[in-house]
C-alpha cells in the first residue's frame, strides 16, 4: 500500500476513535472534491454544501466500517456523496408531481419507451459488474468514467503512477467485457 494511501487509513482509523482532528484532516484533504462532484449532480449550491457536511458527517459516524481493502478513502467518500445526492435528486422527484399537478390543465402519464426500459436495464447490469471488479480496478474506472478525472488526477489522488492506473483502467475494462456478454448491453 502506497503512502498516500496508508495516510488516509490512518486518518480514517483515527476518526473511528473518535478523533476530531483527523476529521478536519480529512475534510481539508477531500473537501473540494466531494463539493464539486456534488455541485455537478445536483446543479445547487445549497444542495451541494448540505450532501458535502452529510458526507462528513456520515464519514465520521461510518468510520469503522471503512475497508481500505475494498477501496481508497476518496472513492468511499464519494460514494456517500453520491447516493446522498441520489436521495436528494428523488426527493426533489417527489416533491415536483404535486407542484406540476397544480400547474397542469391535465394529468400527464409518464412515457416510457423500450428503449428507456432497456437502458435501465443495461445500467444495472453495469453496476452489477462493476461491483465484481477488484476495488482498485473499480476506483479507477468510476473516477475517469464516473467523475471525469484523467489518469494522471486518478494517480495522485491514489498515489501511484498514471501508466499503472491506465493498466487498472485496462484491466478492469476488459473484465468488464467479460462479464458483460456481447447480448446483454447494447448502446
Amino acid at each position: 500500500m502506497d503512502d498516500a494511501r496508508t495516510g488516509d487509513a490512518a486518518l480514517l482509523a483515527a476518526v473511528a476513535r473518535g478523533d476530531e482532528a483527523a476529521l478536519a484532516a480529512l475534510y481539508d484533504r477531500y473537501a473540494r472534491q466531494c463539493y464539486a462532484f456534488a455541485l455537478r449532480i445536483l446543479g445547487s449550491e445549497q444542495d451541494a454544501e448540505e450532501a458535502l457536511q452529510e458526507t462528513f458527517l456520515r464519514a465520521w459516524r461510518g468510520a469503522r466500517e471503512y475497508d481500505p481493502a475494498r477501496s481508497p478513502v476518496l472513492p468511499w467518500l464519494l460514494a456517500i456523496t453520491r447516493n446522498l445526492c441520489i436521495d436528494e435528486l428523488r426527493r426533489r422527484r417527489r416533491r415536483q408531481p404535486a407542484a406540476a399537478l397544480e400547474d397542469a390543465p391535465e394529468p400527464v402519464a409518464p412515457d416510457r419507451t423500450d428503449l428507456e426500459t432497456q437502458r435501465t436495464i443495461d445500467a444495472a447490469a453495469v453496476r452489477a459488474a462493476l461491483a465484481a471488479l477488484p476495488g482498485e480496478q473499480r476506483s479507477a474506472i468510476e473516477l475517469v468514467y464516473f467523475h471525469g478525472l484523467t489518469s494522471g488526477e486518478v494517480g495522485r489522488l491514489l498515489g501511484v503512477p498514471a501508466p499503472t492506473v491506465r493498466s487498472r483502467l485496462r484491466l478492469g475494462l476488459l473484465r468488464l467485457g467479460a462479464i458483460l456478454t456481447p447480448g446483454e448491453v447494447r448502446s
